[in-house]
């Protein structure tokens, strides 16, 4: 399809979020499922990138820069870019709701000190904190750190699109849910939902095999986390003064350990599919600039992922393991009795699999990468089913799928 055919990443017909109905967790799939049906006719929706040849790909900094610094991007990398800043607001959204409740404030630098967004910091919530301890002494630190990362993505992100004559995305008018009631939440709007998370563990389960989703394989996960919260909802629930030393015993102790707990497996389900999302991304770009910051920004993607699935396997690993959620039911398995190869907390390095063909050696590699499994539509699908958007607008969902699709429908000629 010609470039000046693609379709605009914003959407003027769609519903005002000020008068959209709330989605409950039936809501979000119905309106997805109404969605995806538009898809079929933007199959194969693309434009023919410029062809690339190996002397420009390789050609210095400073003559890429002053090739294209100012020049206006095509529609496709600005497409590529647009989604990639929707994901970075909602994971900036995301993280700032667990750095307020169990990040580090001023005194510990971090957020607090180095985002003006992040200022409203009000000195969390201690016993959550202490939970989340009991994964990591660092948690705290990390939290912030990460939640810094994505702050300064969605930041870089909007700058870099304006200053290529693009008007960056918006989401601001999407605020519309609610925050937590406990202690150290500010009560603002939010764009996500951590109340009552569906957290998909299958990657947990891909890393360690040696098969791979973009060649045909298919991954359960080692437990099952469904309607769970992943922060305190309030002081009734998990009062502030809850001590969750190990051994975690009594209700409210218990209650708070399988939060954070929740809350330490979400860390890795969000940053592995951020892992996926930005190499799907990069393979299609056109600019260099453009695939350079797909690239790099990627990179800290992974390196998050990383960190996450170390910390996750120790909420199933002694002394954690056996935790049971009071209220929801939920347990925490030792995934370490017996050890195997699919379960074994500390096999966090990516297991060699198949790459490309099943016919090649097995290589050690993120995955997915192809649009199908690891693309934006992808990414859309897993946020949506991970219940990050409960009681979001139907607008909303439709703003994000029409980016996702139209990312995923640019194509690059080589």
């Amino acid at each position: 399809m010609k470039e000046e055919n693609l379709p605009s990443t914003v959407l003027p017909e769609v519903t005002s979020p000020e008068t959209a109905p709330s989605s409950t967790g039936d809501d979000v799939q119905r309106h997805w499922q109404g969605i995806v049906k538009r898809r079929s006719f933007l199959k194969g929706l693309g434009m023919a990138g410029a062809t690339l040849s190996a002397s420009t790909l390789l050609a210095t900094e400073s003559r890429a820069q002053s090739s294209s610094s100012n020049a206006r991007l095509s529609r496709g990398d600005a497409a590529l870019l647009q989604f990639a800043l929707w994901a970075e607001l909602v994971e900036s959204d995301l993280w700032i709701q667990y750095a307020e409740l169990g990040g580090v404030g001023p005194s510990g630098g971090g957020a607090a000190q180095a985002s003006e967004e992040f200022q409203g910091f009000i000195g969390g919530n201690p016993a959550y904190a202490l939970a989340l301890q009991n994964l990591d002494g660092d948690m705290p630190q990390y939290i912030t750190d990460n939640t810094d990362d994505e702050l300064s993505h969605a930041a870089f992100l909007k700058a870099f699109l304006k200053s290529r004559g693009e008007v960056p995305l918006d989401l601001e008018p999407f605020r519309r849910l609610p925050s937590s009631q406990a202690t150290g939440a500010r009560q603002i709007k939010r764009l996500t939902n951590l109340m009552s998370l569906s957290v998909d563990l299958s990657w947990y389960t891909r890393y360690r095999s040696g098969k791979n989703p973009d060649l045909g394989a298919a991954f359960k996960g080692p437990f099952v986390i469904t309607n769970q919260p992943a922060i305190p909802l309030n002081d009734t629930d998990t009062p502030p003064t809850t001590n969750p030393t190990i051994p975690i015993t009594g209700r409210d102790a218990e209650r708070l350990q399988a939060i954070a707990n929740t809350a330490g497996f979400h860390f890795a389900f969000i940053e592995q599919g951020g892992a996926s999302l930005y190499p799907t991304l990069a393979f299609k770009a056109t600019d260099p600039t453009v695939l350079r910051i797909l690239v790099s920004i990627g990179g800290v993607e992974i390196d998050h992922f990383g960190l996450w699935h170390d910390k996750g396997g120790n909420a199933v690993s002694q002394p954690l393991a056996g935790v049971v959620d009071p209220v929801t039911g939920l347990t925490f398995p030792d995934l370490n009795n017996p050890a195997t190869e699919l379960t074994q907390t500390n096999k966090i390095l990516p297991e060699p699999c198949n790459f490309i063909s099943k016919s090649l050696p097995r290589c050690s590699v993120i995955r997915p990468t192809s649009t199908q499994n690891g693309g934006a539509v992808a990414t859309v699908k897993a946020f949506t089913d991970d219940g990050l958007f409960i009681g979001q607008s139907a607008a909303f969902l439709q703003l994000s799928m029409q980016l996702a699709i139209t990312a995923d429908s640019v194509q690059r000629g080589f």
